[in-house]
């Protein structure tokens, strides 16, 4: 059974509060663990962005689309020139191609722009990710945005601390899934003395923070509704403890989509999809199997929060619960 660390700190949230966060730059949107757009403070940003720094690079040598077209590139020189005029101006990855390949007009304008992804830090300057508005991602470097120098060569130590606080118990294959990163194994190992180690049934070594929450087995996890690519359902490589393999197909899709998940009892219990229309704002869960009738009402309790959440001005709130 999975119990979730997050749900005491976005008590009484507002999603105002993430856009004015968002507009002070104390909080930005960027490309970090597993080489996937992420939410960050600016803080952890100047930390976990270089850290995963060799997951973007390995991915220059190994993306299907764009490995052969920068292949005996200058990526010293690709970067350069990168930063040079995203700085200068904040720009799309479209309008970013046609400059890039003025200087590479051999090269796929297309991987041009994606070699500047890989090798630069690049933040989605507002009003992408404010609540209410939107737009096209337009970018700049997270130092540049921040007016900070970046760490030339963090620790890793308080990425996994940071990760154990989060989503501990949990074991290195777990840490390394989540960042994308590999050899963690010798930072746990130097970590230990300040950590708590178990035996998951399997046999494993799971790791957690001495003083963070471990209900006991006896607890209950509340229902909860999951956004979609919501970092809990990627969180670890050992998914067991909370999906079957039956129930991942249902939610990892081939396209690369990972849907909304509605847990009960901390397992994944079905799908929703989230809308508004004229009539009003509708949750429509559908369940993977049978639960109980006090599971229902609370899913049913839990979607209407949700409703209310995001569309605080509908006219009416509907949450349909199919099996």
């Amino acid at each position: 059974m999975q119990h979730s660390r997050r749900g005491e700190r976005s008590r009484g949230f507002a999603p105002e509060q993430l856009s004015e966060l968002l507009l002070s730059r104390a909080a930005v949107r960027i490309v970090c663990m597993r080489g996937t757009v992420h939410l960050l403070t600016g803080a952890d940003a100047m930390v976990l962005r270089p850290l995963t720094q060799p997951v973007m690079r390995r991915d220059l040598s190994t993306n299907a689309e764009h490995a052969e077209a920068l292949r005996g590139i200058d990526f010293d020189a690709l970067a350069a020139e990168g930063r040079r005029l995203i700085e200068e101006r904040p720009s799309s990855m479209a309008q970013l191609r046609p400059l890039l390949a003025q200087t590479w007009p051999d090269r796929t304008p297309a991987a041009l722009a994606h070699g500047v992804r890989d090798l630069l830090p690049l933040v989605q300057v507002p009003p992408r990710g404010v609540w209410g508005k939107s737009g096209q991602p337009i970018l700049t470097t997270l130092d540049h945005w921040l007016g900070q120098a970046i760490p030339a060569d963090p620790a890793p130590d308080a990425m996994v601390l940071r990760y154990l606080a989060a989503y501990g118990p949990a074991s290195v294959l777990d840490v390394q899934a989540w960042s994308g990163l590999t050899r963690l194994g010798e930072v746990l190992d130097r970590l230990r003395p300040q950590l708590e180690v178990f035996e998951s049934e399997s046999g494993t070594e799971l790791f957690d923070l001495p003083d963070a929450p471990r209900p006991n087995v006896e607890t209950t996890a509340p229902v909860r509704i999951l956004a979609p690519f919501d970092s809990m359902l990627l969180a670890y490589a050992d998914r067991s403890r909370f999906m079957t393999a039956e129930h991942k197909s249902l939610l990892f899709t081939v396209n690369g989509i990972i849907k909304p998940a509605v847990l009960v009892d901390g397992l994944t219990a079905g799908v929703c999809v989230l809308g508004n229309g004229k009539s009003g704002a509708v949750l429509d869960v559908e369940l993977f199997g049978k639960i109980t009738k006090r599971a229902t009402t609370a899913v049913e309790r839990e979607g209407l929060q949700l409703l209310r959440f995001a569309h605080p001005k509908a006219a009416a709130f509907d949450v349909r619960v199919h099996r």
